[in-house]
């Protein structure tokens, strides 16, 4: 069933083209390539548009490209930072800020190893420093001296909060209908479209986007095995030097240390060198009965860090926030349409590192709304990676 013939479904119900059922990161750059390309689009939200209820805030997030979780990421963040110029450009947002950035670990783990390999196998601009090396050019940095770090010029941070909106405003400005603290509480197939349901009412649809984070369990029960929500802590510490910290002395990191696998940031727009864990206490979560303050145990692993790698940063505590990663079984993005309802796209979990990829997974799912497929190589995030039985709707 062609798109616009979805539209003589029923008379008795608002009908679209697609329906985006979450506008954080990956929905709110749904709606807005959707909408650009005049496909009738309907986004809805169940919190506020931006929130701090998933995993969408936080005033910045890393993007880079020297990738060591897998080379074939690094295609999509070249066309992923074309798109956030020109979103950037079009809206007037300040929305990604080059600091560079600074892959670090020991000269054989995976952090430096992989980061270097992806930026050879690319052919990107890239230095190698010893951890002496990277101390006399940014002496906010204090790494045990076995660690070497890779330096790449064209990276930093984005700023979610920003991008997000930009994304809804350009993708109202096209034509969408964008509805927030509606929760949805269930679709269906009907023929070749699909039916929503939200509290507030129904609505059909040629084609389905879910792209609801650590809410995916709820909307595809099979995602409960595929789609593990983890409670994650971020901080904000005090520097007794804060011009080291500065976005132009101060490139943004992912750093191996025997105690885990930190990343940070310099000050920016809030007080503070942020840090974070990944995998922070490794505490899988229910979304919506969790505890969502922060506290002293929270804290511990971040300050244990800044005081050993960062002291420099070492002042007091400013702020600790709570956030959410969504983990796939082996940590990689999925992006797919559901066998048994080719009408469903999923996009969703991203595992604690997607968000800098929104723009070009936004161009990705217009392509599978409009055509079942798209030029950017998928294949290894589709969902035929897993056990069949994972992938039903359960």
């Amino acid at each position: 069933m062609a798109l616009a013939e979805v539209q003589t479904m029923t008379n008795q119900r608002p009908v679209y083209d697609a329906i985006v059922v979450g506008v954080g990161a990956m929905g709110s750059a749904a709606c807005y390539h959707l909408a650009r390309r005049g496909l009738r689009t309907l986004g809805l939200e169940r919190f506020d548009i931006p929130h701090m209820m998933g995993s969408s805030h936080g005033i910045t997030r890393i993007i880079r490209l020297a990738y060591y979780e897998h080379p074939s990421y690094v295609p999509l963040l070249l066309r992923a930072f074309e798109l956030w110029d020109e979103l950037a450009a079009e809206s007037g947002r300040h929305l990604l800020i080059v600091t560079g950035t600074i892959d670090a670990s020991g000269a054989d783990e995976v952090v430096f190893a992989e980061s270097l390999a992806s930026c050879q196998h690319w052919q990107l601009p890239h230095e190698v420093l010893t951890a002496a090396e990277l101390t006399a050019r940014y002496p906010g940095y204090q790494l045990p001296d076995s660690h070497m770090a890779l330096f790449q010029p064209r990276g930093g941070f984005l700023t979610p909060e920003r991008c997000i909106s930009a994304h809804v405003e350009g993708a109202l400005a096209a034509g969408a209908e964008i509805r927030a603290r509606e929760r949805v509480l269930g679709w269906e197939p009907i023929g070749d479209g699909v039916r929503v349901t939200t509290e507030r009412g129904e609505y059909e649809a040629g084609r389905l986007v879910l792209s609801a984070g650590a809410w995916m369990g709820s909307l595809v029960p099979a995602f409960a095995a595929l789609a593990a929500p983890e409670r994650q802590v971020l901080g904000w510490f005090a520097p007794f030097q804060p011009a080291l910290f500065a976005p132009q002395r101060f490139p943004v990191f992912n750093l191996m240390v025997p105690e885990g696998r930190y990343y940070g940031f310099p000050i920016y727009d809030v007080p503070g060198f942020k840090i974070g864990l990944y995998h922070h206490r490794q505490e899988i979560v229910d979304p919506d009965a969790y505890d969502r303050e922060a506290g002293a145990a929270d804290e511990a692993p971040l300050r244990d860090a800044v005081a050993r790698y960062f002291p420099a940063a070492n002042g007091s505590t400013l702020a600790l926030r709570s956030c959410m990663f969504t983990n796939t079984p082996d940590e990689h993005f999925i992006l797919d349409a559901l066998p048994e309802y080719p009408q469903v796209i999923v996009a969703s979990p991203c595992s604690g590192h997607g968000f800098k990829f929104a723009s070009v997974i936004g161009e990705i799912l217009a392509d599978l709304v409009q055509r079942g497929e798209t030029r950017h190589e998928i294949g290894w995030l589709r969902l035929n990676r897993f056990a069949a039985e994972q992938v039903s709707r359960g």
